[in-house]
């Protein structure tokens, strides 16, 4: 392998043969790796969950759950199904061949494995993961401006709801929109339309580094901030409507273009607690900000049990 940069590709090694893992930490020890391994199928899946490794190697024949069950496990597994997984077993038989690929494996190394055969393997499978992951990226990242699209956005928002929920913590979300787009387009063009999402992006982009800004559809923006309550998120908000108030558009002498902001916090939402809740309410929230006058601020209320 060439020089890497960034941070070492993991492979995780699961296989119940001290003397596998041995041979395998002296074999690959010159390569750039991060070499994980564990004897046991059940902690391996644990491992697997806590680390994403870029390449699993496992073994058919273990205790407890075979490799197969291991495989399928990992294929079910929405955040492990894309890891190249690469069988490595005694039994080299076609029949096993067949299976493993069938079952969604890339590769099959029979033991005694040659080490010049398994590095290329490992590196071919990581290079696969690799190509994987920046396609996977590519289909999330806004093609006009850049941010993570609205695809992403649904997920992470779900996420990070969950996690909030499960730990009691708060997350908030800013809904954003240029105001008065149509009438924009229709005035300047589209492509000033586009132009002006472009900066707007950039603004949005340009925030805490916690907090996630997405393209939300057409010129909507929404902006995910963890671990941050409703007055925080109002603060946040600000500095962008007084960014994008201030910016100045070449071609269009004393233009001013304005957005308007809408903000929900978790911790105030009374009832399900879930990320349609979270985007209800900032969605009204910026509505009302819509109707009194655009350019500002509203936070979504505090929502009251009903009786």
């Amino acid at each position: 392998m060439t020089a890497h940069q960034g941070p070492l590709p993991k492979v995780l090694a699961i296989d119940d043969s001290e003397l596998i893992h041995r041979l395998l930490r002296v074999r690959l020890q010159h390569e750039p790796l991060e070499i994980h391994g564990t004897m046991d199928a059940r902690e391996g899946l644990e491992l697997a969950r806590r680390m994403v490794p870029d390449v699993i190697l496992l073994d058919i024949e273990m205790r407890g759950m075979d490799g197969f069950q291991v495989l399928q496990a990992l294929k079910d597994d929405v955040n492990l199904q894309d890891i190249p997984v690469i069988f490595i077993s005694a039994t080299a038989s076609m029949d096993d061949r067949v299976r493993a690929i069938d079952h969604g494996a890339i590769d099959f190394v029979a033991k005694p494995f040659e080490v010049v055969e398994l590095k290329a393997r490992v590196r071919s499978a990581i290079r696969i993961h690799q190509m994987v992951k920046m396609l996977a990226q590519k289909a999330q990242v806004d093609g006009l401006t850049g941010l993570w699209n609205r695809t992403y956005f649904d997920r992470r928002l779900h996420q990070e709801v969950s996690e909030a929920v499960r730990h009691g913590r708060s997350v908030s979300l800013v809904m954003c929109d240029v105001d008065g787009f149509k009438r924009l387009n229709d005035e300047c063009g589209h492509p000033f339309g586009d132009a002006v999402l472009e900066r707007v992006a950039r603004i949005l982009q340009g925030g805490r580094t916690s907090d996630i800004a997405c393209r939300y559809g057409g010129e909507e923006f929404g902006i995910i901030l963890p671990h941050t309550l409703g007055t925080e998120a109002v603060d946040v908000a600000e500095r962008y409507r007084v960014a994008i108030e201030g910016e100045t558009w070449p071609g269009t002498p004393g233009r001013v273009i304005t957005a308007s902001f809408g903000v929900s916090d978790l911790t105030l939402l009374a009832g399900t607690q879930g990320a349609d809740d979270l985007v209800a309410a900032a969605d009204a929230a910026l509505y009302r900000a819509k109707a009194n006058g655009r350019n500002r601020i509203e936070v979504a209320p505090v929502a009251r049990p009903a009786g």
